[in-house]
């Protein structure tokens, strides 16, 4: 398989589940990815927030970790990246007002790269201009967002040409299956080594 070189935009109290699995599970399957955040630089962190339904009408929020950037935002080329990854919480909230974030997503969308958005990232989406005429995943209070931007919602997880989305972390598994395949990623299982062999 060759790995492709992906490109994560993240931010402080963005969804813990939805930067940490996909960062992992990327570079499990031989990806590259390079996770950055507008006006901060390599090594940086940002924090995250875990999110979670327990009973009342929306999620509740606890704090999750540090997550240490793996790339500065301003040495980044967005042409030089195959894929893109926005992860939900509270970060796209401000991450949509930077130009350059939704410059780097019209790049993807006008190029035809592979993007892989999930809950509160249809906010960002929405703000590049990008959502019009297609069908879009989001958490399912942005219903409303999606619609207003010209899209269709869909309450799953879906494709629509190079844009795959998701309504949360529960939909990660269908999610990152959908992503690796526009990625074009073959995972190939091996038997595993035991202590007998």
């Amino acid at each position: 398989m060759d790995g492709k070189k992906l490109l994560m935009i993240v931010g402080d109290f963005g969804e813990d589940y939805e930067i940490m699995v996909p960062f992992q599970a990327l570079q499990a399957v031989g990806h590259e990815v390079d996770a950055v955040c507008p006006e901060k630089e390599e090594g940086d962190t940002v924090k995250t927030a875990v999110h979670d339904f327990r009973g009342d009408q929306t999620y509740m929020e606890s704090r999750g970790h540090n997550f240490a950037l793996t790339a500065s935002f301003d040495d980044i080329d967005p042409t030089e990246y195959d894929g893109l990854v926005l992860p939900g919480g509270r970060a796209p909230e401000y991450l949509r007002t930077h130009d350059e974030v939704l410059e780097a997503v019209r790049h993807f969308t006008d190029e035809d790269k592979p993007i892989a958005a999930i809950c509160h990232a249809a906010q960002i989406l929405a703000a590049a201009d990008v959502i019009e005429g297609r069908t879009c995943a989001a958490y399912s209070a942005l219903e409303a967002d999606v619609e207003g931007a010209g899209g269709e919602y869909y309450d799953g997880v879906t494709t629509d040409g190079n844009l795959v989305s998701g309504r949360d972390w529960g939909d990660h598994v269908e999610w990152l299956s959908q992503f690796l395949d526009v990625l074009g990623t073959n995972v190939e299982h091996s038997e595993p080594v035991t202590a007998d062999d």
